[in-house]
């Protein structure tokens, strides 16, 4: 008796342990939704991944990258959570922008509880940025223009009012004695759209984030008048002021990073995790995250479920301040 039972516990201990990694082995195919169209923050959140797994050879198929834009996220979400639950190889890029929209209810029925939180890839901040031939020579010029005359400034962003860019265009204006209804606000889909409408002069200024100004900094057409970080960031970006050294008191970091559909297995939701933590030790990672302007931020699995859910309590708060949440 004691021998069999012996070998059944064996026998249940060497299944236990195995089934855990048969089951979590590289998806058979992978994609990246991009909940925007081509050329903004999403899009390069998603390269930043492909590139990454392929260079290591994570993957032996290079992970597609397809663009599902509407409302900051909300489509994607929706999607994802209705109808592809369990795709184990489908990652959704998200941002701090998500989390505020999310906060508000505005990606419908579903909440912050709705799908499984699995990655940041790294940290962004806001800034705005003007044409090179602006009069506007630093932030204290386009705030005392706007002070002066509310109409007289056009800002341009990748998402409605109550959206992070208005929310950081607002929050600026409070500071300026003007009004935050009383703001010129074009809301474009994605973070592409408004630069090539500042290019066209339709607006006057470029409420974004900063990863989306980097093609932009070699060049001279564009001059970003303030980064709303709370030093100077390094490298490439060190001769962008803050707006706290202009007598502005904002500060407003933007996570990036990924979710999967709410009926993803736990061996296969564990695969991602320890993939993307093994992944943002590789130098590989870490070129691809500073070419995109991003900067270190890393939490993975649980420690990004309770990150994420802090940060929509806190935008829920902001945005009752705005009269934009219940």
């Amino acid at each position: 008796m004691s021998t069999r039972f012996c070998r059944t516990c064996i026998a249940a201990t060497l299944l236990l342990t195995a089934s855990p990694l048969l089951a979590a082995e590289p998806p058979s195919r992978t994609e990246c939704i991009a909940p925007a169209k081509p050329g903004g923050g999403f899009d390069l959140t998603c390269k930043l991944i492909q590139v990454s797994l392929q260079e290591t050879h994570v993957i032996e198929k290079p992970m597609r990258v397809t663009y599902m834009p509407g409302g900051v996220g909300a489509v994607a979400y929706n999607a994802i959570v209705a109808q592809r639950p369990a795709e184990p190889g489908t990652v959704v890029a998200f941002s701090g922008g998500s989390l505020l929209n999310l906060s508000q209810g505005k990606f419908g029925r579903y909440d912050v509880n709705d799908v499984r939180w699995l990655a940041s890839v790294g940290t962004d901040y806001g800034m705005i940025a003007v044409r090179a031939d602006s009069p506007w020579k630093n932030l204290k010029d386009l705030m005392g223009a706007l002070e002066k005359n509310p109409e007289s400034v056009v800002f341009g962003a990748g998402a409605s009012i109550g959206s992070q860019d208005w929310m950081k265009t607002a929050l600026l204006a409070k500071q300026a004695n003007v009004d935050p209804r009383k703001m010129r606000y074009v809301a474009f889909e994605g973070g592409g759209e408004p630069v090539t409408a500042l290019m066209g002069n339709h607006v006057q200024a470029v409420s974004g984030d900063m990863s989306e100004m980097v093609p932009y900094l070699k060049g001279d057409k564009l001059r970003v008048l303030a980064v709303f970080s709370a030093e100077r960031l390094p490298g490439a970006l060190a001769d962008v002021p803050t707006a706290k050294e202009q007598g502005y008191d904002l500060v407003w970091p933007i996570i990036r990073g990924f979710f999967v559909g709410p009926k993803v297995s736990d061996a296969e939701y564990q695969w991602w995790v320890d993939t993307f933590q093994k992944l943002q030790q590789t130098e590989v990672f870490k070129q691809q995250r500073d070419l995109r302007g991003l900067f270190e931020f890393n939490k993975n699995g649980k420690e990004l479920d309770a990150y994420v859910k802090q940060q929509v309590e806190a935008y829920h708060k902001q945005a009752q301040a705005f009269g934009l949440a219940n």
